[in-house]
């Protein structure tokens, strides 16, 4: 005896109870600063470039590299402005510190054609902010004395914020 209706009901079955794996794998979920955060985390590093007496520019980017807070000292050069949202939104679109990049796009290297793209900072002072194994936003400095200073800013931007962003 067959029941054809049976079998549609038993495909119907199989195919509502597949449904919701299927739509819960569409889906991310991913984490961001609060603004809040974000500035505290520009204003830890504009505060150690100060006591070092450098005027600087600090970016924070959301973790696509939107530009989320930005703050400028009051005699930091103009062309701080630029270098600091590009080096967050570098350091936040590769996952990688800018002195990083610098040093992965050389000419000769593999991806040295990354430098001609818009917006890339392939220099120090630029660099993710991580949390529980993920990107969640980029840090950029600009005004120091190289590279290197930027990025000890950066850096100890990224530390002031450290117990906040951290998973319980």
């Amino acid at each position: 005896m067959k029941l054809p209706g049976f079998r549609c009901i038993a495909i119907g079955t199989l195919l509502a109870l597949g449904a919701p794996a299927a739509t819960a794998q569409a889906t991310f979920t991913t984490r961001s600063l609060t603004v809040e955060t974000a500035l505290k985390a520009a204003q830890a590093a504009l505060e150690i470039c100060r006591k070092g007496g450098y005027q600087v520019s600090v970016a924070v980017s959301d973790r696509s590299g939107v530009l989320q807070v930005y703050l400028r000292d009051r005699f930091a050069g103009a062309h701080t402005v630029d270098a600091a949202a590009s080096k967050a939104w570098s350091a936040a679109s590769f996952r990688i510190s800018t002195a990083e990049l610098a040093a992965e796009t050389q000419a000769g290297k593999l991806m040295s054609a990354i430098r001609d793209l818009p917006r890339v900072a392939a220099l120090g002072g630029g660099l993710p902010i991580e949390a529980a194994g993920s990107t969640v936003a980029g840090i950029g400095v600009s005004g120091a004395p190289g590279g290197t200073a930027d990025e000890t800013c950066a850096r100890a931007g990224i530390e002031a914020i450290r117990a906040d962003i951290e998973l319980p």
